[in-house]
């Protein structure tokens, strides 16, 4: 049976399992070192109510979450969160991650938000696949956008547009 729901504090070593397994992968995110138990509990802490963090469990384990967070602390962009998604290597495709960001933009739309962004990694082909099937838009590459063990990486940037900002029927899109 799987279930997704919010993420609590008792989530937080199965989070930091799955999030280290993608740092080492070193195809989703530039962080290099671990992140401990505590340092996922700190997070879930600062991010409180107006960021969720969403897991998905199946047969009562945690197998893939997906969390948003601040954009920018400018009030313009208050409507904007940046999200992650990560799915333990043992559950990837297989519609977990699909399922968990599904969620998590259905409760940032609850939320207000209007925008979701993310950075991924040219070559992280399902991250970018599962984005598109999702509505998400690549809006275009930051180039040399940080070191990886000592290497430039480019990242894809991707938007989706939520609630009262989605284009309706009829709006051109812009240049």
């Amino acid at each position: 049976m799987t279930t997704i729901r919010h993420a609590t504090h008792a989530d937080a070593a199965a989070i930091a399992r799955i999030y280290n397994e993608g740092i080492a992968d070193r195809v989703a995110t530039f962080e290099t070192e671990p992140r401990s138990v505590a340092q996922i509990e700190a997070q879930l802490s600062e991010r409180g109510g107006r960021y969720p963090t969403i897991v998905t469990e199946r047969g009562g384990q945690v197998v893939a979450w997906a969390a948003a967070s601040p954009y920018s602390s400018r009030p313009c962009y208050a409507g904007v969160a940046e999200f992650s998604v990560y799915v333990a290597r043992t559950a990837r495709g297989m519609g977990t991650g699909r399922a968990v960001l599904e969620r998590l933009l259905d409760e940032c739309a609850q939320r207000g938000f209007w925008k979701l962004v993310a950075r991924v990694f040219p070559e992280n082909t399902a991250s970018r696949a599962l984005c598109r099937s999702l509505g998400f838009r690549e809006v275009g590459v930051y180039r040399r956008h940080a070191r990886l063990d000592g290497a430039w990486r480019d990242c894809v940037i991707v938007e989706k547009l939520l609630g009262e900002a989605r284009p309706k029927d009829g709006d051109v899109p812009g240049p």
